[in-house]
């Protein structure tokens, strides 16, 4: 039996992190296009991992308890990498809330059911949840600890309480956050820990569509005002993930790391400050 690694979100970011914990372990990859867990799947076990890759939506409980159904044919879950999840340009509000807000609150959940001990898990959210003005004490408990099948209840997610698909992105990932700090406590009850990052401009296939689209000046200006100048690479997230994931991390759970070149430093202090 080998300890099993569950990798949500067949795409750079999780793959550049489960070649970085991977080996000696298998891994089941997740996605909504079983092509794309094909192919990543495939690169993979061409460089010598042991991955399978799985049909996967992360909006459905059903379908991540099929994921982790087929993690356990093979061992216990180990570790749990998610990389899943919509852009405010690829899906409407709705999709955004249940897949983004709602489908990861309850893959933590589920995953926290299970995972060994000294087990470990991140997420991966966005800088976006640091550009939303705060919100009270009291939403953010509600993001945190509202029983997952009422988190899309709450008045604050209502449709008309959400201006246009970048406002639900930003409260999805600021719910994630929120969720992890809340998941990590009991995760900890197991002797597992759960961490979050939050990248910024992360090139990838789907950010040089993005480069290339409506909303390309915005993310060139984004990442040339930023103190380092240029985005990030998915092997950078990969290097935090590493920490939070292996011995040298032990002491981090609850915690989201940011990691934008400082796009978001420059947003509320620098050129990037928005213009009243």
């Amino acid at each position: 039996m080998k300890d099993v690694i569950l990798l949500t979100g067949a795409g750079q970011i999780g793959m550049a992190i489960a070649r970085r914990v991977g080996y000696g372990k298998k891994i089941i990859i997740g996605d909504k296009s079983l092509n794309n867990a094909q192919t990543i799947s495939k690169i993979m076990n061409d460089a010598g991992f042991d991955t399978a890759p799985v049909e996967m939506d992360l909006s459905s409980r059903d379908s991540i308890l099929n994921l982790i159904a087929e993690g356990q044919k093979t061992g216990e879950i180990a570790m749990l990498i998610n990389a899943a999840g919509v852009s405010p340009s690829q899906a409407p509000i709705e999709a955004i809330l249940k897949v983004d807000l709602y489908g990861t609150a309850v893959l933590l959940e589920e995953v926290g059911k299970v995972i060994k001990e000294g087990g470990t898990g991140v997420t991966i959210s966005s800088q976006s949840g640091f550009r939303m003005p705060a919100l009270t004490p009291e939403q953010d408990e509600l993001l945190a600890i509202t029983p997952t099948e009422e988190l899309l209840d709450l008045e604050m997610l209502h449709p008309e309480n959400i201006k246009d698909t970048l406002h639900a992105y930003q409260m999805a990932k600021r719910c994630n956050e929120k969720r992890v700090m809340a998941e990590a406590v009991k995760w900890g009850e197991r002797g597992a820990r759960l961490n979050d990052i939050a990248p910024g401009i992360i090139v990838t296939p789907l950010a040089i569509d993005e480069f290339n689209g409506p909303r390309g000046d915005f993310y060139k200006n984004m990442f040339a005002k930023c103190p380092a100048g240029r985005p990030g690479t998915a092997d950078e997230v990969a290097n935090v993930a590493e920490l939070l994931m292996g011995p040298a991390g032990a002491f981090i759970t609850g915690s989201t790391i940011l990691i934008d070149g400082g796009a978001t430093a420059s947003y509320y202090y620098g050129p990037l400050k928005p213009e009243e």
